[in-house]
């Protein structure tokens, strides 16, 4: 049984090729071989090609990329409009509930002129359980946005029980009060002693509130 012949590439002659591009006539085109008009041909394809990318493709496919970023940013965005649109009652209705609850603990700080009246309350609720100060000095408010802090020293003594009645006497005020950095040790006659800063705070009015962002303008101007 004879083997099967192997399949020979013709052989490309890279000589003749050169010579028919020497003896190309210009201005006779239908004349040239078929082989360098191929050539030429495939040419002027791959320069048109180099050409379209250069001038023209490659900012388009840079700005056809940006659209593709900038579409898929205006899809979150609506959807995050479209879910906010959804729920837009019930954020109606959390936004009312947080005013009142903020307008409920509003209500618990005093203004400037009550603070007197609360000095007077804490002061009482110490002399009513039996209390005998010895220190009771209010110190210099502290500003913060929409509300001043002013501590108290506090320096009393009394009974265990007492004292721990005074507490919670405090606790059961219409103003906010608290009591911080509490210290408690034993005194004469089984009496304690008892040092502590009772912090009261109350709402600045609108006055102070103007001046407290001038301030705060001023001071970032002069950064």
């Amino acid at each position: 049984m004879s083997k099967p012949s192997k399949l020979t590439l013709p052989a490309f002659d890279f000589q003749g090729l050169v010579e028919d591009f020497r003896t190309l006539d210009p201005k006779d085109p239908g004349l040239w071989p078929l082989l360098p008009r191929i050539v030429i041909l495939v040419g002027l394809f791959i320069a048109l090609l180099v050409a379209a990318w250069w001038f023209g493709w490659s900012s388009q496919l840079v700005e056809l990329h940006a659209k593709h970023q900038q579409e898929g940013k205006l899809k979150s965005e609506w959807l995050a409009k479209k879910r906010q649109a959804v729920n837009l009652e019930a954020y109606r209705q959390q936004l009312a509930d947080i005013d009142r609850s903020f307008g409920a603990m509003l209500r618990q700080l005093p203004s400037k002129a009550e603070m007197e009246s609360l000095l007077i309350d804490i002061n009482q609720a110490g002399l009513g359980r039996g209390l005998q100060f010895d220190l009771f000095k209010p110190g210099n408010e502290v500003a913060k946005d929409f509300y001043a802090e002013m501590p108290i020293t506090i320096k009393l003594q009394g009974s265990y029980q007492d004292l721990g009645a005074f507490t919670g006497d405090i606790a059961k005020l219409s103003r906010i009060v608290t009591l911080n950095d509490v210290d408690i040790a034993a005194g004469k006659d089984n009496r304690l002693t008892m040092t502590a800063v009772a912090k009261t705070f109350r709402y600045l009015d609108e006055e102070e509130i103007a001046k407290q962002k001038l301030a705060a303008k001023a001071k970032g101007g002069r950064k």
